[in-house]
Order: C-alpha cells, then structure tokens, then sequence
C-alpha cells in the first residue's frame, strides 16, 4: 500500500497511479489498517470508472481530475488537498455537477460557517476551490453548467485584518503584570512569531540544539523551520523538563488543579485568559494574543526592511499576506525623512519656505 502521513499530520494520505493519471489526497483515516482499506476501495472505485470527458464526470471524478492537472501543483497545496476532501465529504463523491446550484452553495458555505471559522477560510475553502472546480470543468474537459452559481452572492465579506504592535512601554507594564510562569511563553512569542498553538503544542523534541532549529507545525499542519537564535536559546534552556514532551508550562497554585507548585502544560483557554487579565492589570487597550505575532513581525522588518525574511519567519506561503507589513518601513522612512529635514540648517516651514537665491 502507498498510504503514508505526512509530518505533523494526524491522518494518511494515499499517492498511486492508474493508467498514467495520479491519484493523491487525504485518506482522513488515522490509523494505517484503516488507511490501507480506505485507499483499496478507492482504487476499486477509480479502475472502475473510464474516464470519458465527452460523458457527464460526478463529483468524485472532477475532484480527482482538478487534482491531478491543477490543484497539486498549487503553491498551498495541502491546504488545497484538504479542502477539496471537505468538499467531497459534503457534496458526495456520486453528486452530478449540475445539482451544485446557488442553493447548494449556500448550504455549504452555512455548514463552513458553522464550523466557527472566519470568513476568510470559509472563501478560500469553499468558494474559491469549487469555483475553480467548475471553470475547470468547463474549459477543460467539456463539462459546462447551464447556470453556473453566482460566486460573488456567496463570497462572504472578509474583515480587513489590522496590524497592532506592542510598544517598548506596553511591554513593560504587560511583563509587569503577567505572572512569572507564563513569561517565557510570552517573551518566545515575542521573538519567534509563532502563534498560540504553534507554541503550545511544542515539545522538546522539535528543538534540534545542534543544528540551531525549532520545527513548528502551523495551520494545515504545514511546517517550517525557525532558527534557534541567541534571545529565543536563552529562554528555552532554563525552562523545566518536567514533561517528556512539553516546552511551556506553568506552575500549579491550587491544590485542586494539581499538586501544588507542580508545573503542568499551559493549556489555550488557560492562556487566553491569562492575556486577557494581564491585559486589563497593565491598562493595554484593544491588545490581542495574536498581535504578539504582528509585534515579532513589525520588529523583524523594522530591523532588516527585508519582507522575505518576515514571509519566512511567519510561514506566509504567498508574500501577499506579508505585504500587509510594508507599512512599518513606509512610517518608518517617513520618519527618517522629517529627522532629518529638521536637522537642517535652516528648517523648512509650511509657512516659511526656503527661498533660494542666485548666486
């Protein structure tokens, strides 16, 4: 069998061919014997099929098809592999491309939303692959849809994501508030840029000390590598091994919670509130958990002006997303410009322009 799980991912993915086509995605299954079933009956399913463009292809055949040609050669690609298995799961694999109608669409997009994700995903993973999945279909393989949805009534409106960093005085009063057991996890936020998860779902066995790495899975269980630098080495070395596994711990002040003094695993509800109240002791106002992450960044770009260097930091996969950063070097020209401007001999006033003289 050719099911194999891919790093950081909880379930097996299958890879074969089949009279020179590829075949790949997600099994969603977690264990291999399941895996392995999975991936049989999927072969029985595709040997069983004859492809044949000039006849109508159901769901399951179009999926693989856009795979295939177009969706694993995307930049984000297991994200693409994921979403469309979620599309499969809820159109059906037998579903005709005519039934995927504005109705049909809306459900789907309601059933996403419902999974308490943003906007955003729900456009990126819903919208965007099925409308590619149907225009492929019609310029590629002859498949057309009399009525083809309306994509622009179902894309939803996604909040424009604002960039907040913490200032040198912030961060004094936040560390002066937070309790000392959660400092390093903060102050590695800080430094690293990970977010919340990333950072709570580290174990010792990320770390590589010798090759000066850290290996963090991040959303779509995609990972990057992060250098172990000298102020990031110099908060994980004295933290405690108490767990075999976790990095971040705190330590237990009720009895109730644990033995009392006994470092346990931060946990994410545990955090967020600890933010939060930390937040209201040190008077930061409109300050969230994942701005630490916009902090590390603005930091980074302010210090090198290089976008590239942030793009990899964060584990942007486009630097798109990246550029939303681009304002930190414009301010911070702008800045350099007027210091020194004013520096001038003789300033420069609105109302008092400098007059040049011929000689």
């Amino acid at each position: 069998m050719s099911t194999f799980r891919r790093t950081g991912s909880k379930t097996y993915s299958y890879d074969f061919r089949w009279r020179g086509h590829r075949f790949s995605g997600s099994t969603g299954q977690t264990d291999k014997r399941s895996a392995d079933a999975w991936e049989k009956a999927e072969k029985d399913r595709i040997k069983s099929v004859a492809i044949d463009t000039r006849k109508p292809m159901n769901f399951g055949v179009l999926t693989t098809m856009y795979w295939n040609e177009i969706g694993q050669f995307h930049r984000n690609k297991i994200d693409t592999e994921r979403n469309l298995a979620w599309l499969q799961k809820h159109i059906g694999m037998s579903a005709s491309i005519s039934s995927i109608t504005d109705q049909k669409v809306s459900a789907l997009v309601t059933k996403r939303r419902m999974e308490g994700v943003s906007n955003a995903t729900v456009n990126r993973s819903v919208i965007e692959p099925l409308r590619g999945i149907i225009r492929a279909a019609g310029e590629r393989w002859g498949q057309r849809v009399d009525t083809p949805p309306k994509w622009k009534l179902h894309t939803l409106r996604e909040a424009q994501e604002r960039i907040r960093e913490m200032s040198a005085d912030e961060e004094a009063r936040y560390f002066a508030a937070l309790r000392p057991d959660y400092h390093p996890i903060i102050r590695f936020a800080l430094l690293s840029g990970c977010r919340m998860q990333e950072m709570l779902d580290l174990e010792w066995r990320h770390i590589d000390w010798r090759a000066r790495t850290i290996t963090v899975t991040g959303k779509g269980d995609k990972t990057r590598h992060i250098p172990l630098s000298n102020g990031i080495e110099a908060i994980l070395k004295p933290l405690p091994r108490a767990f075999k596994e976790h990095v971040f711990t705190y330590e237990v002040k009720r009895a109730s919670g644990g033995t009392r003094g006994e470092p346990m695993p931060i946990m994410r509800e545990g955090l967020k509130i600890t933010h939060k109240r930390t937040c209201v002791k040190a008077g930061l106002v409109d300050f969230r958990f994942h701005d630490l992450r916009h902090t590390a960044a603005t930091r980074l770009l302010r210090a090198t002006g290089n976008l590239k260097l942030v793009q990899k930091l964060l584990g942007h996969g486009d630097i798109k997303t990246t550029m939303r950063y681009a304002h930190t070097t414009g301010d911070d020209l702008l800045n350099a410009m007027n210091a020194a401007e004013s520096a001038g001999l003789q300033p420069i006033t609105l109302d008092n322009p400098m007059k040049i003289k011929d000689n």
